[in-house]
């Protein structure tokens, strides 16, 4: 498989790292990350506040958050491609601009067809922003610390789901929904104006085209890594659709609990993504294998774990820590990609959102055909050893691409 992995650094590291304020700079990245992972999970609580209010069923209404999801996958690749020449601060500015329009347009929505326009709009700059966030962050710092400045702009994200969720759905039930939706587009315009104050100006690389980024579709590294993500995340998504009501019907707990529980799988998603940054910067490719592994086996024992909410409660908490593979992947995808950076980073968003699909509905099969809402976790565990056997198969094709390498290298 004719892939290389650079070791040459991302071409506009030398002119990010003489930013005077780096801490500002990822700080003002994680708050854009804050603002999506906030629209990206609230949205899924506010169903029962919309739905009445567009004159629509909640089955009905859950089609906003797949044309949010369908945004997110047309937009990281085409955005990037066609941003290629952009400046990545200018790039990152327009990103979250159209992210605040298409926020502020949905908190007027009048109609359940203009929602659906608008909540697509919204998805378009999702996977774009974090790709070129990434880049940018990695930028800042020594190669042997890339992967933990990235975990600071994707904490922004994990922190929204302990944080920016519970707020934005206390605002929706106290004022109404669209105020939460106001409420993300104002902390996205704040975002496009600490990134244009604090980040470096930074210059498109050398040679940059829409040809060039398309050229990372041609490497099979790139397409094993997003594979890895579209597959063992997917573990992930099939058992935290499923939670609330395994904790209702299932384990009897009080309705009041189930925020609580959704906290806890924040908190270990925020620990599991600083963890396994560093973890990343040291062996990435291990780190990789032992995410997945650790994933699969905290979702084999969920099943046994929802008799009892505490027990539960533990079991999901490592769940969560599994999501720290985004930030491993995002680092291994800057080092596969070549010349072509922007689009692979882009595009591992869309993988994420593909896992995001994939996971529901292979466990909404599974309960279809009869399994108990606790057997979401063997789905789960499933999808975790499968994207294990993706990684194991990428491994493998870099070791022979490296031995196949060194006769030439000494010819």
């Amino acid at each position: 498989m004719p892939d290389t992995i650079p070791a040459s650094p991302p071409p506009a590291r030398d002119d990010a790292r003489r930013a005077s304020h780096p801490a500002l700079v990822l700080f003002a990245l994680a708050m854009g990350g804050f603002a999506i992972g906030t629209t990206e999970f609230a949205a899924m609580s506010l169903l029962p506040d919309f739905a009445p209010d567009l004159g629509i069923d909640a089955p009905t209404a859950s089609h906003v958050i797949s044309a949010y999801a369908l945004g997110v996958v047309v937009g990281a690749p085409v955005i990037a491609v066609l941003a290629a020449r952009l400046a990545r601060r200018t790039l990152l500015v327009g990103l979250m601009l159209l992210f605040a329009l298409g926020n502020g347009l949905s908190a007027l929505a009048p109609t359940y067809p203009v929602m659906l326009a608008f909540r697509v709009l919204a998805g378009l700059p999702h996977g774009a922003y974090f790709g070129v966030a990434a880049l940018v962050a990695a930028s800042l710092v020594p190669q042997e610390r890339r992967a933990q400045a990235v975990a600071r702009v994707l904490a922004g994200l994990t922190v929204a789901t302990v944080v920016g969720v519970p707020l934005a759905n206390g605002i929706g039930q106290a004022f109404g929904w669209r105020w939460s939706f106001g409420l993300v587009a104002l902390l996205a315009l704040a975002t496009a104006a600490l990134v244009w104050r604090f980040a470096p100006a930074g210059r498109p690389a050398p040679g940059a085209s829409a040809l060039t980024e398309l050229g990372a579709l041609k490497r099979g590294q790139v397409w094993l890594t997003l594979a890895t993500g579209a597959v063992g995340f997917g573990g992930l998504f099939a058992v935290y659709t499923y939670l609330a009501s395994t904790l209702l019907t299932v384990t009897q707990a009080a309705p009041a609990t189930v925020p609580v529980v959704l906290g806890v799988f924040g908190v270990g998603l925020t620990i599991g993504n600083l963890v396994c940054a560093w973890a990343a910067d040291r062996a990435q490719m291990p780190a990789a294998g032992l995410t997945l592994a650790w994933s699969a086996g905290a979702l084999a024992l969920y099943p046994f774990a929802t008799g009892s909410l505490w027990a539960l409660g533990g079991v999901v908490f490592l769940i969560g820590c599994g999501g720290g593979l985004a930030t491993i992947l995002q680092t291994r995808l800057m080092d596969v990609a070549e010349d072509a950076q922007t689009l692979a980073a882009a595009l591992n968003h869309s993988a994420f959102n593909t896992a995001n699909a994939l996971g529901p509905w292979l466990a909404g099969l599974a309960l279809a055909h009869g399994l108990a809402l606790p057997d979401t976790g063997f789905v789960g565990a499933g999808l975790a050893l499968a994207g294990l056997a993706v990684w194991a198969v990428s491994l493998a094709a870099e070791a022979a691409f490296r031995r196949e390498a060194r006769p030439a290298a000494a010819e």
